[in-house]
């Protein structure tokens, strides 16, 4: 390039002719004319401005040293014009399509879900591309018996469609089910955490909440045995928070390595695929009997926590123990726990077993049918708040996954309630396409250094991104957020967003620094010390795996204890390996040697192994020897009945008067009540009258209720009495320790049942007229869910 002489000097430069401002590959030196009306040469003249008023970023100095830990705000320039942040001129032209331009600041593929509601009322079939389709009934051919056509659009688009309607359902958690509702904060956290839905009282978030299991496919039955997963998505107006915790509050490892090792365990064993929605099989053991610190999580999976009776009756927990962030940036460790309203309450294990033959989808239905009926489920929730002093303190480690803080030595502060009270429209967009992230946290919550937690924050993410088909997930209008988005991320599969302006950087000067950082006003992470060796390994206190293990066990009633026992014996007489069996009993030796000896003599073992030995060699004392809140019994709920539901069993010749002023009664109370018959329609009441059966003995067995009640009338009886399925009814309703209650000559059923009447039994109501006595007695037995100490081994029934 030849060497060019200095350019002159003139204060006064002549602006270049306009057309040199309409090019995009080259332009002029000096900015265009004042007097310019051309529209690109304005949009020239205030894009230059805008830059002039950025002649270099302010803001480079505080990246380093201690000044980068109090970012500023990024530096902004405010445009002359608005189309100076325009991508085109020609935003100005509008069609039916494109409407109006961007409004400033405003990312419209984010908000409220009504802007992708669809509702056909009234109009025609069209195609995907709004082409009305004349005939939905026949392909189109060649002749009324002739072959089908290939330009059959029509037919292509709808089949194509079909086929792949269908995306990869999620590795664990794949089945679920989930509502809307809002959270409401009791009052103002300030002074622990600066994040806006805990900033004054009374203050509601918007939430969707997701309840799964953990080991099944998507199409598996919700009654297994299993963790149930408790994920609660807040749509702040600082952003999504997605709490992704389990109705338990631990985990069966320490660190995210073994993740992909416990799953593949659990899961359908790869030779043959099964057992589905189940861990009672020999590689889900066997790894548990090499992974001691899966004890504590294993008392509680073979607890009565692992089949809840519904999700609307069990606890949620955050796992993990998390940061509050105050505005000061001062900071204190919490962990997150929701307690139910209506109390927590369980299956037994027959019980379940028969609910998954009669209704594989009893937890999905329950929850839709409360809230069809106005009956909304509500929790608490409460935190769990300490410091750094307290943690070192405990005999645990608080970053140990497999480790709780009990309530003993960190009471519960209730800071807020959670409502469902809207179902979904639609499944697949909103249940199945919703995904929920640990990485998803706002401004006055922060994480710690528990690994399992490190590994779920990058994991849960990058498994969105694969069965949602690329990273704009997030645009999805369930995930899509509330608060503002705008940020640099651009394209990707399915992108949503038409970005305005011709910038995707930062810090720029060309869009007048927008997007800009937040600063102070945004996520700030906690600035937690660090000086410490890269290494593979644990913390001294992550050794012990048993202290906690026997707190669970010892603080459970007796039967909760037996049930326990139980479990264990069932799910390893599932395993075909005795040296798998051995171990575990050998895990269970320290815990309690009652436990072992009770599983080992179940398993008809010829004698105990020896204790397993010891990661951390002897045990640190527990500070807490026995904690009653971690029975179920310690959350009964609030004594009623509402959603409780009863069988009222009918058959020709009943006292239908009776029966339904009983029906209505316990209507009256909340409970939900069915007329169960030995056939559904219509029957002849001893009066004469018709009632009407809306379920029978073989639709509608007694696992799928509550408790029963049986009216008099003696034609009635003597049928049921001589029905097999009615007799069936009863005996698994007393088995699983439900309550029944019998009017005058309905006892006859219960004695024929083989129900042991003179045995004294609170859940048993005897009556000779259905009265008021009789009644409030059947309304109180109810509202204590189950009689336990109606179970014997056998059982007498």
């Amino acid at each position: 390039m030849p060497t060019r002489k200095r350019p002159p000097t003139d204060p006064a430069p002549q602006p270049a002719v306009d057309t040199a401002y309409l090019n995009t590959d080259s332009g002029p030196a000096t900015p265009p004319s004042e007097a310019a009306a051309h529209p690109a040469v304005k949009q020239a003249r205030a894009v230059g401005k805008m830059v002039e008023g950025m002649p270099a970023n302010p803001n480079k100095p505080a990246e380093y040293g201690l000044a980068a830990a109090r970012p500023p705000a990024g530096a902004t320039a405010e445009p002359a014009e608005e189309s100076a942040l325009a991508s085109t001129l020609s935003e100005k032209n509008r069609s039916g399509k494109t409407g109006a331009r961007a409004a400033s600041g405003v990312n419209a593929a984010g908000g409220e879900l009504p802007r992708v509601r669809a509702d056909g009322s009234g109009q025609a079939i069209t195609t995907n591309q709004g082409v009305p389709v004349s005939d939905n009934q026949s392909s189109l051919k060649a002749g009324l018996r002739g072959p089908a056509l290939l330009k059959d659009f029509i037919l292509r688009e709808k089949i194509t469609h079909f086929d792949h309607e269908r995306i990869p359902e999620r590795i664990v958690h794949a089945r679920g089910s989930a509502a809307h509702g809002y959270f409401e904060c009791y009052e103002a956290l300030a002074d622990l955490t600066c994040a806006s839905l805990f900033a004054e009282a009374g203050k509601r978030t918007p939430v969707f909440v997701r309840f799964s299991t953990v080991a099944g496919e998507r199409g598996s039955k919700d009654t297994a045995r299993d963790v149930r997963g408790f994920a609660v998505k807040f749509y702040t107006d600082q952003g999504n928070w997605d709490l992704v915790g389990n109705n338990m509050p631990v985990f069966f490892i320490q660190d995210a390595m073994k993740f992909p090792d416990l799953v593949h365990a659990v899961k359908p064993e790869p030779h043959h695929g099964m057992p589905q929605a189940a861990s009672a099989h020999d590689t889900f053991w066997d790894f548990i009997s090499l992974m001691p610190e899966s004890t504590h999580m294993i008392m509680w999976l073979m607890s009565d926590r692992a089949i809840p009776r519904s999700y609307r009756m069990m606890q949620g927990f955050g796992v993990h123990t998390f940061r509050f962030v105050n505005a000061e940036g001062q900071a204190k460790l919490v962990k997150f726990h929701w307690n139910p309203k209506l109390g927590t309450h369980s299956h037994v294990w027959d019980e379940a077993v028969k609910i998954s033959g009669a209704d594989p989808d009893y937890h999905r239905r329950d929850l839709w049918e409360a809230i069809e009926a106005g009956e909304y489920p509500e929790w608490e929730l409460g935190v769990q708040v300490f410091d750094e002093a307290q943690a070192e303190q405990f005999s645990f480690d608080i970053l140990d996954s497999t480790k709780i803080v009990p309530e003993e030595l960190v009471p519960i502060r209730p800071i807020g309630r959670m409502v469902l009270n809207r179902n979904p429209d639609n499944f697949f967009a909103e249940t199945e396409q919703v995904a929920f992230c640990t990485a998803h946290i706002v401004p006055g919550l922060d994480f710690t250094n528990d690994p399992l937690l490190a590994g779920r924050i990058h994991s849960y993410v990058d498994t969105q991104i694969s069965r949602l088909g690329g990273p704009n997930f997030h645009e999805l209008p369930i995930n899509a957020p509330l608060a503002p988005v705008h940020n640099n991320q651009r394209d990707g599969m399915h992108r949503q967003a038409i970005h305005r302006g011709r910038v995707a950087y930062e810090p720029n000067s060309l869009a007048g620094g927008c997007p800009f950082q937040a600063g102070s006003a945004g996520f700030v992470s906690f600035p937690e010390p660090v000086a410490a060796d890269e290494l593979r390994g644990k913390a001294e206190k992550f050794a012990e795996h048993y202290n906690q293990a026997t707190l669970f066990y010892e603080s459970q009633s007796g039967h909760e204890q037996q049930h326990i026992i139980d479990a264990f014996s069932f799910e390893l007489s599932k395993v075909t390996v005795p040296g798998i069996r051995q171990r575990i009993v050998a895990t269970l030796r320290n815990v309690s040697e009652t436990l072992a000896q009770a599983v080992a003599a179940n398993l008809g073992m010829p004698g105990l192994p020896d204790p397993l030995a010891r990661a951390d060699g002897s045990a640190p004392e527990p500070e807490v020897g026995h904690s009653a809140a971690l029975s179920l019994l310690a959350r009964p709920g609030d004594g009623g009945i509402r959603t409780r539901k009863i069988a009222v069993l009918v058959a020709d010749g009943v006292d239908g008067q009776a029966a339904m002023q009983t029906a209505q009664a316990l209507i009256g109370k909340g409970a939900v009540v069915r007329l169960v018959g030995q056939h559904v329609g219509l029957l002849e009441a001893a009066a004469g009258q018709s009632l009407d059966a809306d379920a029978s003995f073989q639709n509608s067995p007694s696992v799928l209720f509550d408790a029963a009640v049986v009216p008099d009338g003696a034609a009635a009886i003597e049928a049921l009495c001589a029905d097999g399925f009615a007799l069936e009814f009863i005996r698994d309703l007393f088995r699983h320790g439900k309550s029944l209650l019998a009017i005058g000559a309905g006892r006859q059923l219960l004695e024929q049942a083989g129900v042991p009447l003179a045995d004294p039994d609170p859940g048993l109501v005897l009556a000779d007229s259905a009265g008021k006595p009789a009644l409030a007695s059947f309304i109180q037995a109810v509202a204590r869910h189950r009689h336990p100490e109606r179970e014997t081994d056998p059982p007498k029934v």
